[in-house]
């Protein structure tokens, strides 16, 4: 990131005040970035900003969530009248799902809370950010996803939510790319409320005992790095030195980054369906029973 210019520039961030958000407030601020910050408590707005200007940055605060409407634009609002413009909006708003956890048990106000505090939230600050990039015909959006979108950390609402995040950024990103606007997720592991404390605990040992995570992924989710180390990832998406990234979903854990390439199907099998009639079920049952694996592989 040596000499990539980003002073002068201006963000909006939802989930700002704790965890990874807070972590990139603050490496966005220190490169001279002006900043809208968001949280859903007041105090914890207010803290944030003090602290962004107290050294020599500049900050304003929006209170709510991402997830409700309204929130969005008026973080939009908030930069634009401001600091008189938007070149960055990104996502780090979310809610940890019900302890214990799974599609059977889960209610449904609950899981529409996980796709309210994750995917709404992520479709408001698209849409609400987007307007204004698209006019202008420039402009990094960094949306926020999870490794829990692959299924191998359980849960119902959580996954599913980000896999949502996922899909609306692939989406987005090809509706946008024409008009100059950059869309991308981040997949991070870092220290955060989210992956601390002993129900969190608990799950990942769980998870470990049904053998849906191996040794290694168990050991790396029960001790994760601070979230300093994810933080540079999100600060070079929204910077001019990613002109040309879009579209695209990155992992980051500690010193670890990885890309996910897009999903393509395996071939099975193949058959003029005009010359031919519908498979059988005696034919799918022989070309699907090496199919007959755990969900994870």
């Amino acid at each position: 990131m040596a000499g990539v210019g980003m002073a002068g520039q201006v963000a909006v961030i939802a989930g700002a005040t704790r965890g990874i958000g807070l972590a990139v407030a603050y490496a966005l601020a220190g490169r001279g970035v002006s900043l809208v910050v968001n949280g859903r408590d007041e105090e914890a707005v207010a803290a944030t900003v003090d602290e962004i200007t107290g050294g020599g940055g500049y900050a304003v605060g929006v209170c709510g969530s991402a997830g409700q409407a309204g929130v969005a634009e008026k973080m939009v609002d908030a930069a634009l009248s401001g600091f008189g413009a938007l070149d960055i909006a990104i996502n780090c708003a979310g809610i940890a799902e019900p302890a214990g956890s799974t599609v059977l048990t889960i209610s449904a106000d609950e899981f529409r809370e996980q796709v309210d505090a994750h995917l709404m939230s992520a479709f408001h600050i698209c849409q609400a950010s987007g307007k204004v990039f698209a006019e202008q015909h420039s402009g990094s959006i960094v949306l926020t996803g999870s490794a829990a979108s692959l299924g191998t950390f359980g849960g119902s609402g959580y996954p599913a939510a980000k896999g949502g995040v996922n899909a609306l950024a692939l989406a987005a990103a090809g509706d946008l790319q024409p008009l100059g606007v950059r869309i991308n997720v981040v997949m991070p592991g870092a220290k955060s409320r989210l992956s601390s404390g002993d129900d969190y605990v608990r799950h990942i040992e769980s998870l470990h005992d049904r053998g849906i995570l191996d040794d290694f992924t168990r050991d790396a989710a029960l001790d994760p790095a601070p979230p300093e180390y994810v933080a540079p990832l999100y600060t070079f998406l929204a910077s001019p030195a990613a002109e040309g990234i879009t579209g695209q979903i990155f992992t980051a854990s500690g010193g670890f980054i990885g890309r996910y390439d897009p999903q393509q199907p395996t071939f099975i099998a193949y058959r003029d369906h005009t010359e031919t009639e519908p498979y059988s079920m005696a034919e799918l049952a022989e070309l699907l029973a090496s199919e007959a694996i755990s969900p994870q592989g």
